[in-house]
């Protein structure tokens, strides 16, 4: 059976400027391209030159947890420290990220699940779109689980 990596993931986004700036913010992607045409704005976000993902100015409201579709956008780094990096970025957004009505969950690294090494941060975009950011391994070593019996990325 052959494998499908994902090859980049496009969201719907209330505000193109606001979305584009927290995921430069964050995640240190560049802007690949965008476009300025009122009727058609979106933005292409690259990690090292490679399309990571696409955001697209055609929505309302916020994402909702509780319908069909997407639970949460998962980005894997190679260690730990990959994490505490990410999370100081998101912290350092954070004043941004609470203002445009975002969350963060767990109140810092934490495993997937007691007794599991992966883990990493939970947090909302600004539309409420579910992020997470994770490490391999390591993540056992900052904190417990935040419920032992269910995944921390489920339920957040």
């Amino acid at each position: 059976m052959s494998s499908f990596p994902t090859g980049h993931v496009g969201l719907n986004v209330t505000d193109l400027d606001r979305s584009r700036d927290f995921y430069v913010d964050v995640f240190g992607f560049e802007v690949a391209q965008e476009s300025s045409d009122p009727e058609r704005r979106f933005a292409f976000l690259a990690d090292d030159g490679r399309l990571a993902l696409t955001l697209w100015q055609q929505s309302t409201g916020t994402f909702a947890a509780d319908g069909p579709g997407l639970h949460h956008l998962s980005f894997e780094v190679q260690d730990i420290e990959q994490v505490r990096e990410a999370e100081a970025r998101v912290r350092a957004a954070e004043a941004r990220v609470r203002a445009a009505g975002a969350k963060l969950h767990h109140d810092g690294i934490v495993p997937h699940g007691e007794g599991v090494s992966s883990g990493g941060i939970f947090f909302e975009d600004p539309d409420g779109t579910r992020l997470e950011i994770y490490a391999p391994r390591g993540a056992d070593a900052e904190a417990q689980a935040p419920d032992a019996a269910v995944p921390t990325c489920g339920f957040f």
